[in-house]
Parts: C-alpha cells; structure tokens; sequence
C-alpha cells in the first residue's frame, strides 16, 4: 500500500523520520548515572555516551547526503533503520564503557539516515508554500522530541532497567522498516551519474558556492546557535544561580519547547496567508536579536530576573519556530538535482552551530550571572542577521554577471 504525500500517514512517517535522531540523544539522559554504575565507568567519562552519538550522526550525514542522490532516499532510510535497531540491541548487551560506545557510534550513523531522509524527501516533493508546511512539520518533530524523550527514558528506566531504554530506538527502527516500504522512491536518480570522491567532492563544492544555499544554510546554523546558548546557559543560570530543582527547570524547558512548535504551527498559517518565507525568517530574527539585546542589557546590570529569563528562552524558542523551516526550505530550493548533499550541509553546519555555542556558553559562564548566555545568544542572532542580509547582496551580483557577459 503506497503512501500518498498529502496523506495523514505521510505526515506521520516525515514525522518518525525526523524524530529518531533526536530522540537518541535525549532518552538516556535519565539512566545515564544507572549505566555508569552498572558498566563500573566513572560518572565523569558516561557522558561519552552522548558524544560519540554525536560524532556519528554528523559524520554519517557527509556521507548519506550524495549518496542518496546517487542511489535513493529509501535505501538511506532502510539501512540506517536496521543499523540503529542492530545497535540498540548491541547497547543492551554491552558488558563494559569502551563496547557500549562503541555501539552508540553506530547509534548515531544509523539514526542519520532517517533524518537526512526527511529533509530531502520534502525537498523532492514539494516546492514553494506546500514544501515550507512540510518543513514546519520536520521542525515540530524534532523540538517535541526533547519535552517526550527523558519521560519516556525514565519510564522504562523504571521498568526494567538501564538496558530497557534502548528498547525504543530498537522499536522506532523496526516500525520504519515497516512503513518505508509504502513510500515510492522520491530521488530524481540520474542513471549516468556514478558515485566518486570527486563526484561528492563536486556536490559539496557547488552547494557551498551557491550564495543563496550557503547563506540560508548560515542563518539556520546560527539561529540554532542561539537557541542551544539558552539550552545550555539556561540550565547553567537557572540551577546554579537562581536555585531551581532540575524538576522545575524541567518545567521550564518544556514550555520553551512548546515555543518552537507553536513557532512552527504559526509559519504554516502564514505561509497560507501569503506572508513570504524571507519576511518570516525576518520577523523571526528580529525578535530573537531583541530579545537576546534585552537579557544582554540584564545580565550587564547583574540582574538575575528570572522571569526575564523565562520569557526570553520562550520567545527565542518561537522565533526559531519562524527561522528554520524557512531557511532550511529556501537553502534546498535551488539545488533539487543534489538535495541529499545540500540537505547534509545544512544538518551538518546546524550541529556545528548548536555544539560551538554550547561550548562557548559553559566555556565563559562565571557562575554568578547569565552574561554568557546572553552575550552568545546575541552573538549567534547578528551572524544569522549578517547571513540573511548577505543572501540577495550575493545573490544579485551573481544574477548580474551573465548579463554582462551578454
């Protein structure tokens, strides 16, 4: 039975590809302590378990982009499916630190293919407003994933211990294979193309010296930027210095990530209203750097207001909502022939953008004050804004040039 793009069933599946990859960072933060004790691995070296996953989502990425030009969306899908199922149950059987990361390696390269899949299956079926509706969806997945997955990780935590956990990736990859088999193959295959280093090498190139792709690319890396600065200095200020019990940060985190979808749900009903995709990445950005100047201004004066805090994670949060699937959508809009490789680029430079702000918030927090956060935060939002406002600058010089030559 094939899957209809327009079908509830094809929403549900875009939504279970983009899900898994999230997922398999967040749903062992709670048995994380129970593993170290039960693997005898000091708590300072467990974290490693969420690094490796990591490593091999981004690297996988670089790979699975050309390669699903070449040869298909749904023999990515599949074999990523398989291989994360086949490493959860590894996960499980681990008997010692340096076993169990090495099968969450393998993790984090299978789990890449289903979300390089989503992005680029959009790509091949939509274009304009239906393909920005489509990428609402993608980035309504990915932010609920993190308000769902440490719930669901402690429940089966709960239920039979730290090997349970890995129980879901194993169920996530199994229901995939299941549902990919309705799904026709989207990729615009070209017979004659072979896969090479210097094929790939090729791809990158272009889709990095296309103004248009890279800019849109950069804005949506630093937008996320901003967003993992408030992740990561939030967590830093609101515990360490404001005294929440992680509890109640938990409650706080969730409603930022309730922001982002709501932020998703507003750009498909402005998309449907004919508000351009440039106009909501600009509204987006302009509330974001706003609010980023407000908690700068805060922390400079050692404020510690919590509900300013609050209110600027949840704003920036929505903002997001409005920035990503429009960049994302408007970055692989131009190379359609390539979108698995313009698609990894865009995945891979937002991973880069995430983790170097992270670093950079806990690398500067002074224990005393959100400056970190704030000043990072604000940071992340004038490149995206640098970014944005280079795009039609490029893009027009470029545009210019065979006119002249003409």
């Amino acid at each position: 039975m094939r899957i209809a793009p327009n079908s509830i069933a094809f929403s549900g599946l875009l939504g279970l590809l983009s899900a898994l990859p999230t997922f398999g960072i967040d749903m062992i933060l709670p048995s994380l302590p129970a593993t170290a004790a039960a693997l005898g691995a000091p708590a300072s070296e467990i974290g490693l378990a969420m690094s490796v996953y990591l490593l091999g989502l981004g690297a996988a990425l670089v790979v699975y982009g050309p390669l699903s030009d070449r040869i298909g969306r749904r023999p990515i899908i599949m074999f990523g499916a398989a291989l994360l199922a086949f490493a959860s149950v590894g996960c499980m059987l681990a008997r010692s630190l340096p076993l169990l990361l090495i099968f969450r390696t393998l993790q984090g390269v299978g789990a890449s293919g289903p979300g390089m899949g989503a992005l680029t299956i959009v790509r091949d079926l939509f274009e304009g407003e239906e393909a920005r509706a489509k990428m609402s969806y993608v980035v309504f997945a990915i932010n609920i994933v993190p308000m769902l997955a440490p719930s669901v990780g402690a429940a089966l935590l709960t239920l039979g211990g730290w090997q349970t956990v890995h129980w879901a990736p194993v169920a996530g990859g199994c229901i995939l294979l299941v549902a990919v088999r309705g799904l026709a193959e989207t990729a615009r295959i070209d017979p004659r193309a072979r896969l090479n280093p210097m094929t790939v090498l090729r791809d990158y190139l272009s889709v990095l010296s296309h103004p248009i792709c890279l800019g849109n690319a950069i804005c949506n890396a630093a937008a996320a930027g901003a967003v993992f600065a408030y992740i990561t200095g939030s967590s830093l200020f609101l515990i360490d210095v404001v005294g929440l019990s992680p509890s109640q940060y938990g409650v706080v985190f969730g409603a930022s990530s309730l922001s982002v979808m709501a932020g998703s749900l507003l750009n498909q009903r402005l998309s449907g209203r004919g508000v351009t995709p440039r106009q909501m990445i600009g509204i987006g950005l302009s509330l974001s750097t706003a609010l980023a100047v407000c908690l700068t201004v805060m922390a400079l004066a050692d404020g510690q207001s919590m509900p300013l805090v609050v209110f600027v994670m949840t704003g920036v949060a929505l903002s997001f909502g409005l920035i990503s699937p429009n960049a994302i959508s408007e970055a692989l809009e131009p190379v359609p022939a390539i979108a698995g490789a313009a698609g990894a680029v865009v995945m891979f430079m937002q991973m880069l953008g995430a983790a170097s702000s992270s670093w950079l918030v806990s690398w500067l927090f002074d224990g005393r004050s959100a400056l970190s956060m704030a000043g990072t935060m604000l940071a992340f939002c004038l490149l995206a804004i640098i970014a944005f406002l280079g795009v039609p600058l490029v893009a027009g010089r470029e545009l210019e040039l065979p006119t002249k030559a003409s």
